[in-house]
């Protein structure tokens, strides 16, 4: 059963996941594969952008889902599920919808911000998987 950890009132979603795929990355020596599910392509592009700039020493191998390279890229981002996603240790869903796949990967980690909107899809989302007898964990990263 796949294995769901709500992280919420994250300031900043993109920054966020920078830190929480680096971490997943290195904790794997670059061994696990991880795939980024977000809202929209300008959301996929910013994240794109911000995994390139956000840490000069690191290096995190990333591709869009769509990419000839996505098979053999530890880091994919997709921005729908209407394509099927790649075999992967971890999902982290920026997303205020959860993925239609989640229950083939063994691991989901959904990332809600502070924003009130983005907060109440959040909820829906966590009343949705104990509908479903999962058992989300919660963890908040700012201030309640």
């Amino acid at each position: 059963m796949t294995r769901i950890d709500f992280h919420t009132n994250v300031p900043d979603k993109i920054a966020y996941a920078c830190r929480l795929v680096r971490k997943a990355y290195n904790a794997s020596g670059g061994k696990h594969r991880i795939v980024v599910m977000t809202d929209d392509a300008g959301q996929l592009a910013r994240l794109d952008a911000a995994l390139w700039s956000f840490s000069a020493p690191d290096f995190l191998p990333h591709v869009h889902v769509n990419d000839p390279l996505a098979p053999d890229t530890p880091i994919v981002l997709a921005d729908s599920d209407d394509v099927e996603l790649p075999q992967a240790d971890l999902l982290v869903n920026l997303a205020r919808r959860a993925p239609a796949q989640f229950e083939s990967f063994p691991r989901l980690i959904e990332v809600v911000s502070t924003d009130e909107e983005d907060a109440a899809a959040g909820r829906v989302r966590f009343v949705a998987y104990k509908r479903q007898e999962f058992q989300p964990a919660h963890l908040s990263i700012g201030k309640p």
